[in-house]
Order: structure tokens, then C-alpha cells, then sequence
């Protein structure tokens, strides 16, 4: 008992309600063991948001879908829409979960149940703490003294692992969505490998989560989520926003087409088990929104 409080706190130290306008009741989703959303974001600080994962969990179709949604798309950011076009990742950076919440289900009009919000130093101490995870390589590339290859599994600890997902300037495709694509698998890796209670209450590893990261899933919801939905990751299946980069407001943003969106919408909804919705229409921008939206 002593063990289990000490865990409990542990976990309860990162807990942060969001204002958020949640569009379902989540307890009974997770009560009746019904497939839920999670919006990852890794963040440096309150002012930095480098990356956004929108993750379901599916237990009866034993599947989890891994978004990736890139910073620098163009979108209405909920509650400064007169600032349009702005980057996804400035929700953050202006009105913190509430707002990256609120755009994320603007934008691809799928609910999004919970948040954790991890520091890049977070996910070094969750890997390393549980052991840490193993990956074939994406790409071939250096970074921070350590090589990876292409096609070639690698173990990741410690730095090591910020290494992998830290690098874009390296990568070859010189773009944001080889490092997406690395961050991903080492979140599915860390899925699979973590989903357990045995891990649950390994005290290293539950205190390498409090102060690395913050969500607002209490201890109960995290323990259900960990006994009943840890069959979902039986198959993790990945994808990403895919757009064009144009310059807007005076910045390099990318624009994402509603056909792109609708895809993405179509495949998370899919995940939540919810019937098909017209995507939402936050990143859409034609010719004449994005005049629309530089004047206003």
C-alpha cells in the first residue's frame, strides 16, 4: 500500500485540468472501455510546442493510430483567429492546452479526450527508465556523436535517444517529417513495450514521468487506460498532415488541402469507432481565405 500511494502521487503530480471544450464525457468512455484520443505535444517550454501527435486507442479492434500533425501548419488558432493564418504550434505558445485542444478539434473535427504535454528531456527519462526501446533506423545520419543507418535496428538510452528524434537539419529529406517519422516509432516502441502494469507500478519509471510531463488523465484513468486498452497497441498504425510550405503573414507555414484533411479526419475517426464527419475547416485555406485571413 505504501508503494502503491507513493506511485499514486506520483502520477497525480502531473496532473493538469485543461479548459478545454472536451466534446464527450471521458470517464464514461474509458468506464465502458470505449476508444479514446490523445494529443501528445512536446514542448521546451510554455512558449515552444516542436511537435503534436494526436493518438487513438482502440481496444476492440485491438489498434492504435499514430497523427502527426507538423507545427508549422497553417491554421485558426481557437480564441486569436484574427491573428490568421498562424502556426498550429503558436496554440500553445498563446493559450496553452485549451487552445492547441480547441484547434486540433477545429481543425480535424475528431474529439480529443486527453492531453500529455512531454518535454523532449521527458521522453529520454520514460525510455531510458523503462528500459529503454529498440528501432530500425529511418534514415542515415549523425547526430550529437551517435551514427545511425538506414534499415539497421538500433537500441535507444539516455542521449541516445534524443539524438534519433531531435534531428531534422541532418536528416536527408530536409524536411520536418523524417524527425516526425523517428518520433513516432519510438512513441509506438514505447507503447508496446510500457503498456503493462508491471510497468505501471515500476517506481523509476512512474518518477521519470512527474515533472517531465503533464496530462489530465488522474491516476485512475492512466491505470484503466494501462489494464483495459493495452491490447490496442497490438497494431500501431502511423500517419501524418501532409501539405505544401507557402509563405504567410510573413512566415514560412504549410498549407494543408481539405482532401489531406478529410483523409485524416476519415482515419481517426475510424479509430474512435465514430461515423464519417466533413473535416473541420480550420487549415483550409484557398486563394481567397488566405487573402481573407491576411487582412483580418
Amino acid at each position: 500500500m505504501t508503494r502503491y500511494r507513493s506511485i499514486k502521487n506520483a502520477v497525480n503530480s502531473s496532473f493538469v485540468p485543461t479548459a478545454a471544450a472536451k466534446q464527450r464525457n471521458v470517464v464514461k468512455q474509458v468506464n465502458k472501455k470505449k476508444p479514446v484520443s490523445l494529443l501528445v505535444v512536446g514542448a521546451d517550454s510554455k512558449t515552444s510546442a516542436d511537435s503534436a501527435m494526436l493518438i487513438t486507442l482502440n481496444p476492440s479492434q485491438k489498434k492504435t493510430t499514430v497523427t502527426s500533425i507538423p507545427h508549422m501548419t497553417a491554421t485558426r488558432v481557437s480564441g486569436y483567429t484574427k491573428k490568421a493564418p498562424s502556426k498550429f504550434k503558436s496554440a500553445y505558445a498563446w493559450g496553452g492546452t485549451k487552445s492547441t485542444i480547441n484547434t486540433t478539434q477545429n481543425m480535424l473535427n475528431v474529439p480529443v479526450d486527453f492531453y500529455v504535454v512531454a518535454k523532449p528531456s521527458g521522453l529520454k527519462q520514460v525510455v531510458t527508465k523503462g528500459g529503454g526501446v529498440t528501432v530500425k533506423s529511418s534514415a542515415t545520419f549523425s547526430n550529437y556523436g551517435y551514427k545511425f543507418k538506414k534499415g539497421v535496428k538500433t537500441h535507444l538510452t539516455g542521449n541516445k535517444v534524443l539524438a534519433y528524434v531531435a534531428s531534422y537539419k541532418a536528416d536527408p529529406k530536409g524536411t520536418n517529417a523524417g524527425k516526425q517519422a523517428r518520433q513516432q516509432a519510438v512513441l509506438s516502441a514505447v507503447l508496446k513495450k510500457n503498456a503493462t502494469f508491471k510497468t505501471l507500478f515500476n517506481q523509476q519509471f512512474i518518477n521519470s514521468l512527474a515533472g517531465a510531463v503533464k496530462t489530465d488523465m488522474n491516476f485512475n484513468e492512466m491505470s484503466n487506460l494501462v489494464k483495459n486498452y493495452r491490447g490496442a497497441t497490438k497494431t500501431v498504425s502511423k500517419t501524418a498532415l501532409h501539405g505544401t510550405m507557402k509563405k504567410l503573414n510573413g512566415a514560412n507555414m504549410k498549407v494543408i488541402k481539405k482532401s489531406e484533411l478529410q483523409r485524416v479526419t476519415n482515419k481517426a475517426r475510424k479509430g474512435l469507432s465514430l461515423s464519417h464527419k466533413t473535416t473541420g475547416k480550420a487549415a483550409v485555406f484557398t486563394t481567397k481565405q488566405l487573402n481573407d485571413a491576411a487582412i483580418k
